[in-house]
């Protein structure tokens, strides 16, 4: 009865569900890794940001490297920043505008300094024209916050390039800029949330980082691709049964034919 299933086409039909399966399997666990990754991520992040403030010595020193796990921790410094060895970072939008983040570096003292993104200003008319940024206050400043690891290309996405216009650059890396510093950088830098005293004008600050829904998407699309092995499955039984179905009522059709043409009316 069920010897059609040994035929080549159907043979070609179970192959696909047997590749199927596990390869839905395997996405299905990828995501739900993902949403667990992300998941941790996100809680990381929210417990970092609404923690007390800790001073930026005890998470970041000169040669030590910030830890992934510090990312986004709220921090304190005390210093006076340093103007002339001011940077602006292009590339930055906020708001669906185009801009550029505003790096002076903190002087916290015995030959050491960390990066400060002061926040936001908008870029000029044109490629080339640099940007209005408000200066940093003078004299002693305390600032807080957002613990940040140096960029990379790889961790940002950004490309850097040479020629850029002096002041200016892609990426915010502590170990490249303090190559060409007087003092020591320590690792990371400081995204300011508040500053003592405050100044006016100053550029707009940098928004919290969206850590959105904690890999829900990821959950959904987990669940779904299991969803498609019962597709899948309840799909090839099905075919498998209506093809049955077909060739028994074939084969009753063909039984009822020699009745028929001995005289005896159809039914």
């Amino acid at each position: 009865m069920y010897r059609f299933l040994l035929t080549p086409r159907w043979l070609a039909l179970h192959l696909v569900v047997l590749l199927v399966i596990p390869a839905f399997v395997f996405l299905g666990r990828w995501q739900f890794g993902r949403f667990e990754e992300r998941s941790a991520n996100s809680e990381r992040v929210t417990a970092n940001i609404e923690a007390a403030p800790v001073p930026l010595e005890r998470l970041a020193t000169p040669g030590q490297q910030v830890k992934e796990s510090d990312r986004f921790r709220s921090v304190t410094a005390a210093g006076t920043y340093d103007p002339s060895h001011a940077l602006v970072v292009r590339r930055r939008p906020q708001e669906g505008r185009n801009g550029f983040y505003v790096l002076t570096p903190l002087v916290t003292g015995n030959g050491t300094a960390v990066l400060v993104n002061r926040g936001w200003v908008q870029a000029g008319a044109t490629a080339d024209t640099p940007p209005d940024v408000p200066p940093p206050p003078t004299g002693q400043v305390t600032v807080t916050g957002r613990l940040r690891l140096s960029e990379t290309e790889e961790s940002s996405g950004v490309r850097d390039l040479p020629g850029l216009p002096t002041g200016q650059v892609l990426l915010i890396n502590a170990d490249k800029i303090g190559q060409g510093l007087p003092y020591r950088l320590v690792d990371g830098y400081v995204e300011l949330t508040a500053q003592q005293p405050a100044t006016s004008p100053a550029p707009a600050p940098v928004p919290e980082p969206d850590v959105g829904s904690g890999g829900g998407l990821n959950l959904a699309y987990g669940v779904q691709w299991w969803l498609f092995i019962a597709i899948a499955i309840g799909g090839w039984i099905l075919l498998i049964r209506r093809e049955l179905a077909e060739r028994q009522a074939k084969e009753r059709s063909g039984e009822a034919s020699p009745a028929q043409e001995a005289g005896t009316p159809a039914p």
